[in-house]
């Protein structure tokens, strides 16, 4: 018996993307299907005002070696590799030199004491210093990183990841989001604004049904989010709840970006950066007109996007509009307007930025990771060893996937189980 298609991907993000690319250059058929009505997931350039701007991420972390570079490239995307915003203090704001000294000093001490910690409890808040007095900032810039407060953060999987950065911060100035969605290959099937609602093993495959009806293949590969995969928004077969409890110590953290509009003309220095209340857990990060665009843009993780998640973009705006006042000053007021907010962890086909691995359960990305059945495959950021938070390790582990499917279809095509075209693939994948 013959299938429609030989895999079908399950989530049109970075990893789902990635698988497809990987099918299409080994000759496999695949469908992809989509949740909501665009590409790219966590990846969602969207114009405004008239300026490209990234809503999730944005920055080619580890860009000496990130795949997006070379598919940019590769497609006509440029690369900006000059210094990020971050590494520009803006000039003439209200700044305590010794104070941000003081403060980053700490940080680094916390991520020294952080590899005796991931020996022991794994619990990133017991390399806080007792009482500390930048333990606030040492917490708002985890939750830059991780998304959520240090006594949530898994010390050796913070470890993996930093260790495994080049830091190399390198940008797209046409969006991330732009590119991940441009580069589905054209012999990928897709179908958007489709959820999956159950997938189920057959004899020689999957069927996955949707509200438009069912589609078999091969295999599926498993992209979505850990907070969709932990989750009862999607049935899976019997047997997959240690992939659920993977997903569950893997949860999403909170990140969220405010995006404010200059109205006027002003002393905002372009490609600057400012930061907030060193003394705030909620403070934000603010890219002053990047690109040179009239747009400042607001990052709050954990605490600070605690604010716009519970009490709304109202709330987030009055937060960031405050210390924009005390950096600035009051007259800033009368400079901006809101322009955009996201909402990543009230979207339900998502749930949240990316994901951390709690205290003690760093090891739960390889067991994501694993196949089921040799008919269920699973990627995403989550799934990625040192990768995981950004797009090319959503990417790479969509790749890992699709040659783990086209090796299964393989191995069952000389069995004489199914014939699939894609089994000259899972040959030249091995």
């Amino acid at each position: 018996m013959h299938s429609e298609y030989d895999i079908i991907i399950v989530g049109g993000g970075a990893a789902g993307i990635g698988a497809a690319r990987r099918l299409a250059a080994n000759g496999a058929s695949a469908l992809l299907l989509e949740a909501s009505s665009r590409l790219g997931g966590r990846a969602f350039t969207q114009d405004l005002g008239g300026y490209p701007l990234d809503l999730g991420c944005e920055w080619l972390h580890s860009g000496d070696r990130n795949a997006w570079v070379g598919i940019a490239e590769t497609s006509g995307f440029p690369v900006d590799r000059s210094d990020p915003p971050w590494a520009q203090a803006h000039p003439g704001i209200a700044r305590n030199e010794e104070d941000e000294q003081a403060a980053r000093a700490a940080f680094g001490d916390w991520e020294e004491r952080l590899r005796p910690v991931a020996r022991g409890s794994d619990r990133a808040s017991d390399a806080l210093e007792p009482g500390g007095a930048w333990n606030a900032y040492v917490r708002a810039i985890a939750g830059f990183m991780s998304g959520v407060g240090p006594e949530k953060i898994s010390a050796a999987d913070y470890l993996a990841y930093d260790d495994a950065s080049t830091g190399r911060n390198w940008h797209l100035p046409l969006g991330y989001g732009t590119l991940v969605a441009a580069s589905l290959p054209s012999s990928t099937s897709l179908r958007l604004a489709t959820p999956a609602d159950r997938i189920d093993l057959t004899a020689d495959g999957v069927a996955v049904t949707t509200r438009t009806g069912t589609v078999r293949a091969g295999a599926a590969i498993l992209t979505v989010s850990t907070a969709v995969l932990a989750g009862d928004a999607i049935r899976l077969p019997s047997g997959v709840d240690p992939w659920r409890e993977a997903a569950a110590d893997l949860p999403l953290g909170r990140n969220e970006k405010l995006f404010l509009e200059i109205g006027r003309d002003t002393a905002f220095e372009p490609d600057s950066h400012a930061y907030g209340n060193l003394r705030d857990p909620r403070s934000a990060a603010y890219s002053i007109r990047p690109n040179g665009w009239p747009v400042i843009e607001a990052f709050l993780g954990g605490d600070g996007a605690r604010i716009v998640e519970e009490e709304g973009p109202a709330a987030g705006f009055a937060h960031v509009s405050a210390e924009l006042a005390t950096l600035f000053g009051t007259d800033v007021a009368s400079a901006v307007r809101p322009l955009a907010a996201t909402s990543w962890s009230r979207l339900a086909s998502i749930g949240g930025a990316y994901s951390c691995a709690l205290p003690g359960k760093s090891q739960a990305r390889a067991r994501l990771a694993r196949p089921f059945e040799d008919r269920l495959f699973f990627a995403g950021e989550a799934t990625h060893p040192f990768d995981f938070t950004t797009a090319h390790g959503a990417h790479d582990s969509g790749q890992r996937a699709a040659d783990e499917a086209m090796a299964a279809l393989g191995r069952r095509c000389v069995l004489g189980q199914v014939s699939y075209p894609a089994v000259a693939g899972a040959r030249a994948a091995r």
